[in-house]
């Protein structure tokens, strides 16, 4: 496919948030000299589902690691601009980074199961935090497995080795698991780019289901998972926000022509 033609548009943002949950003021992120994003702004609703879509390379993984901090761990890297979440600047000296990565949750594109007990996976995170009674891990891991769609294919073996599970399973392992720290929202990155399409399905489900308690911030490189799944989508180009709207507006009546061109698959 031939790349986009001409200069980027101004961002053209046009759908306004009530009280978003997460919020991107001019952020801005370099690796070394190179600048990733652009004076992005953005803002996240609430219990629903936002994907960030666009061509490899344009950002939205960059973006998606700003929420939680995760490019903290990245010793080039550094930001301008304000991040907050449920009011608070993520960035303040003072932010407690630990908390915010209990609040601000991250499934992975490659399941990463730890090689213990499928009890275990769930309950590790409250285990670090210094949850010991039995009472209380046991009605977490069920809760956590129901809400990821598994109990039911694992509840007959939760002292099983977790690494025996297919693929598809280990990804709603690891949405279990980042669930039962209970946090407000869940930043998921391409968690379906390396499962079969009955699996993609699987975890599609599940996404839609989590909404109605989790705010749901994913990347993928599918179009038509964006489409089916999402409530709001985002689009970048090199590292700057296109055009951010609901959905359905974004791929049936784009703005911009450049998120039409990307969206009808005249580029990518």
């Amino acid at each position: 496919m031939s790349e986009i033609r001409g200069e980027i548009d101004d961002p053209f943002v046009v759908a306004e948030i009530e009280n978003p949950i997460v919020e991107v003021d001019k952020l801005s992120l370099y690796y070394g000299d190179t600048q990733a994003l652009y004076d992005v702004d953005l803002a996240i609703p609430e219990r629903e589902v936002t994907a960030f879509i666009g061509p490899s390379g344009c950002g939205k993984s960059t973006l998606l690691r700003s929420l939680n901090r995760l490019n903290d761990l990245v010793e080039s890297a550094r930001i301008e601009g304000n991040v907050r979440v449920s009011g608070a600047d993520i960035y303040a000296p003072d932010y407690d980074v630990i908390d915010l990565r209990r609040r601000v949750g991250m499934v992975f594109q490659k399941s990463n199961p730890f090689p213990k007990s499928i009890y275990e996976n769930v309950a590790y995170g409250l285990r670090i935090a210094g949850e010991n009674r039995s009472s209380v891990l046991d009605e977490s891991v069920e809760k956590s497995l129901r809400a990821a769609a598994l109990w039911d294919e694992v509840k007959d073996r939760l002292k099983d080795n977790a690494l025996g599970l297919s693929g598809g399973q280990q990804q709603r392992l690891c949405i279990a698991r980042t669930l039962a720290v209970e946090p407000e929202v869940v930043l998921m990155d391409e968690p379906c780019s390396a499962l079969d399409p009955i699996a993609t399905v699987r975890i599609e489900e599940t996404i839609s289901e989590l909404k109605n308690d989790y705010t749901i911030v994913i990347v993928t490189h599918n179009l038509q998972q964006a489409a089916r799944i999402s409530d709001y989508t985002a689009f970048f180009y090199l590292g700057r926000l296109v055009e951010f709207n609901q959905t359905q507006q974004m791929f049936t009546q784009p703005h911009l022509k450049q998120t039409e061109d990307y969206v009808t698959g005249r580029f990518g």
